[in-house]
């Protein structure tokens, strides 16, 4: 790891269990089609006690203090939103999260919204990792169009690159934990 580059003592501890657990190396085809010799399965980091907290330590240290809500669509953002909630709640930070579905559900409650997202929340939207970055562009939409405030775009590892663009587009602050860079890999390769 000589040839990494320098991180807080948080994001370094983040980046070793990262490329212990969640980083798989070999002949990939990717979600876009595109070939990789190393693929990224971040929920290995997200979904193991250990890993969550080093997350939760992480994102609580750049989340707004204005942020009132943590999610993202469901499945990569739920157990970074519904970890980060719950280590912050010990820590006498109360954030509320939520699901964005794929779909908007027909019965019970319906619509894409799950969970305890309020209007005029400020929202941290959350992913485990992200490539492309469309995921989040549509939870953005999603949770404007419900009537809170995104104001913090953040998550585990950042594989693509374009995300940053997007987010300054869209008029949201981008702060990746990690990046492919960060793991020792390029973008996009």
């Amino acid at each position: 790891m000589n040839d990494l580059p320098e991180l807080s003592p948080t994001l370094h501890a983040l980046r070793r269990h990262v490329l212990e657990y969640s980083v798989k190396r070999g002949d990939f085809t990717l979600k876009s089609g595109a070939k990789s010799t190393w693929f990224l399965d971040t929920k290995q980091t997200a979904c193991r006690p250990d890993g969550i907290l080093l997350v939760a330590d992480a994102m609580l240290e750049i989340i707004p203090d204005e942020a009132t809500a943590i999610g993202g669509l469901t499945m990569g953002a739920d157990p970074v939103a519904f970890g980060v909630a719950a280590v912050a709640a010990t820590r006498g930070r109360m954030l509320r999260s939520f699901s964005v579905r794929k779909e908007a559900k027909d019965h019970g409650v319906t619509g894409r919204l799950a969970g305890a997202l309020q209007p005029g929340d400020k929202v941290v939207i959350t992913e485990d990792t992200v490539t492309r970055g469309s995921s989040l562009m549509e939870a953005v939409e999603v949770v404007r169009a419900f009537g809170a405030e995104p104001v913090l775009v953040t998550l585990i590892v950042d594989r693509g690159g374009t995300c940053a663009a997007m987010c300054e587009q869209a008029g949201v602050a981008y702060a990746p934990l990690l990046t492919a860079p960060d793991l020792g890999f390029g973008y996009g390769t």
